[in-house]
C-alpha cells in the first residue's frame, strides 16, 4: 500500500501536469485551418520557417550532415574524453561501423549534390537533388519544432496518466501489460525510435517478457505524428491529414491485434531478460480509482521535472533528429533512389503486388507496386518515389502504407537489431511483409471511401 503523502493531489501539482500537457496536445494533435484545408500547429510553424530560410536550407543541412560525419568519425576512432564523459554524445556519436559509413556516405552525397559535382545520377533532381532540395528542408523545420516541444508531451506526466487509464484494454486486446501503452504513446507523439529505446530499457529492467518486448518493439513503435506530417507534405496531401491519420491508426490497431497471435511473434518465449532484476510492481493501490492513480503518477512526474531539463531535453531531441536521422536519410535514400532510377530491382520486387492492387482497383498499380517493398529500407522512400503519381487515391494509399509498415532498416529495424530486444533479421522481414498484407486492404477501403 502506498503511503498517504505519495497519493495526495494538490491543485498546483495538477496544474503542473495539465498545462504543459494540454499545450503539447494542442501543438501536435489539434487540427487548425490553412489554405489547403487543415493542418496541425507544428506543421504550420515548420512551413513558416521553411519560407523564412528559403533556398539556403540545402546548404545549411549539408553543413549539419558534414559536422555529424566528422564528429562521429572522431568519436568512433579517437574516442576523446569530451565525448566519452557525456552520455548524450556517446549515444549520438558512438555508432557501429555500418552507421559510421552511412553518415560519411550521407556527407559525400550531400556535398556532391549541393555543388553538382561528379556523376549526374548521384545529384540529379530524381536522386540526391530530390532529397537535399525537397525532403531534407521539410525534415529540418519539422524536426526543429517537434524536438523543442516534444518534452511537453513526454515529460509532464501525460504518458503515465494515459498508461494507467489504458491498462484495462492492453492485456485482453493486445496480449500486453498496461505500461506498454506508454511505449506506444511515446512513439506516436515522439518517434518510433523512442518507442524502441523505451521497450529495450524496460525489457532489460524486467518489465516485459521476451515475447512482450518483441511484440511491442515491432508493433507499437509506431511512426510519430511528426514523420506522418513529413510523408503527407511530400505527397502533397496535407489537406487530408485527419482522414489520413484515422486510416493509419485503424490499420495499426488491426495489425496490433493480429500480429502477436501469429508466428514469428507468437512463438517467442514468455520469459524475462536473463539479467533483469525482479519484475517491478505497477499495481494500483487499494481504495483508489484508476483515474485518480493516473493523476497521482502524472503529478509526481510533473513535480520532478525541472525547466532546465525540459530545455536541455528539447535541444537534445533536435540534435538527435538532425544528426541521427537526416544523414542516414541522405545516404540510404540516395542509394535507393539511384537503384530505383537506374535499375528494375524495385519493379521486380514489387511485381507480386501489381495484381493485388489491380483487384483492389488502385489506379497506376505498376508504379505503386514498386513502393510497397522499398519501405523496408527507409520509411521516406515510398513517398519520394510515389510523389509523382497522378492519382490522389494512389498517393494516399502509398502514404498510409509506408507509415503502417513500421519496420525500416534505416531506423526502427536497425535499432531493434542493435538492441537487446529478441528479434532476428529474418523475423523483421517476415513481420514487414505481414504488416503490409494486413494493412493494405484496410487502407485501400478507406482510400475508396475518402476519394
Amino acid at each position: 500500500m502506498q503511503s498517504n503523502h505519495h497519493t495526495k493531489l494538490s491543485s498546483e501539482g495538477i496544474l503542473r501536469f495539465a498545462l504543459p500537457s494540454l499545450i503539447g496536445i494542442f501543438l501536435f494533435m489539434i487540427p487548425i485551418p490553412n489554405d489547403e484545408g487543415v493542418t496541425i500547429p507544428i506543421a504550420k510553424l515548420a512551413g513558416w520557417l521553411q519560407g523564412l530560410f528559403g533556398t539556403t536550407l540545402p546548404g545549411i543541412m549539408t553543413i549539419v550532415i558534414s559536422i555529424t560525419a566528422i564528429l562521429t568519425t572522431i568519436a568512433v576512432i579517437i574516442k576523446p574524453n569530451w565525448v566519452t564523459k557525456r552520455p548524450f554524445l556517446v549515444s549520438l556519436l558512438k555508432v557501429s561501423p555500418v552507421w559510421l559509413l552511412a553518415r560519411i556516405l550521407g556527407m559525400i552525397f550531400a556535398i556532391l549534390t549541393l555543388y553538382k559535382i561528379g556523376p549526374e545520377w548521384i545529384w540529379s533532381e530524381a536522386t540526391g537533388g530530390l532529397l537535399l532540395n525537397d525532403l531534407i528542408p521539410i525534415l529540418f523545420s519539422v524536426f526543429l519544432f517537434a524536438g523543442i516541444f516534444l518534452p511537453l508531451l513526454l515529460n509532464f506526466g501525460l504518458l503515465e496518466f494515459c498508461g494507467t487509464l489504458l491498462t484495462k484494454i492492453m492485456r485482453p486486446i493486445f496480449t500486453l501489460p498496461g505500461r506498454s501503452s506508454i511505449d506506444c504513446l511515446a512513439s506516436w507523439m515522439g518517434d518510433g525510435t523512442i518507442g524502441v529505446l523505451l521497450t529495450s530499457k524496460q525489457y532489460e529492467e524486467g518489465y516485459y517478457t521476451k515475447r512482450e518486448a518483441a511484440v511491442i518493439g515491432t508493433t507499437f513503435s509506431v511512426v510519430s505524428i511528426t514523420f506522418s506530417i513529413v510523408v503527407l507534405q511530400q505527397m502533397k496531401l496535407e489537406q487530408y491529414f485527419i482522414p489520413y491519420y484515422i486510416t493509419i491508426v485503424l490499420a495499426g490497431v488491426v495489425a496490433a491485434v493480429i500480429m502477436p497471435r501469429i508466428p514469428p511473434l507468437s512463438r517467442k518465449p514468455d520469459t524475462t531478460f536473463e539479467s533483469a532484476a525482479e519484475t517491478p510492481d505497477d499495481t494500483i493501490p487499494e481504495n483508489m480509482s484508476r483515474f485518480r492513480w493516473g493523476l497521482v503518477l502524472a503529478t509526481r512526474t510533473a513535480k520532478d521535472n525541472r525547466t532546465s531539463n525540459v530545455v536541455k531535453g528539447g535541444i537534445q531531441n533536435v540534435l538527435d533528429m538532425w544528426m541521427g536521422v537526416i544523414p542516414i536519410v541522405m545516404a540510404i535514400g540516395t542509394v535507393a533512389l539511384i537503384i530505383a532510377e537506374t535499375t528494375p530491382v524495385f519493379s521486380y520486387l514489387g511485381a507480386p503486388f501489381v495484381p493485388i492492387l489491380n483487384v483492389m482497383q488502385v489506379p497506376e498499380a505498376a508504379e505503386a507496386a514498386q513502393t510497397m517493398v522499398i519501405g523496408f529500407a527507409d520509411m521516406f522512400l515510398p513517398a519520394i518515389i510515389g510523389a509523382d503519381i497522378e492519382s490522389d487515391l494512389t498517393r494516399f494509399v502509398i502514404a498510409s502504407l509506408s507509415v503502417s509498415q513500421l519496420i525500416y532498416m534505416s531506423e526502427v529495424g536497425g535499432l531493434l537489431l542493435g538492441s537487446k530486444v529478441p528479434v532476428r533479421f529474418i523475423d523483421l522481414v517476415i513481420i514487414f511483409l505481414q504488416r503490409t498484407l494486413i494493412s493494405l486492404p484496410i487502407i485501400v477501403i478507406m482510400a475508396h471511401i475518402i476519394f
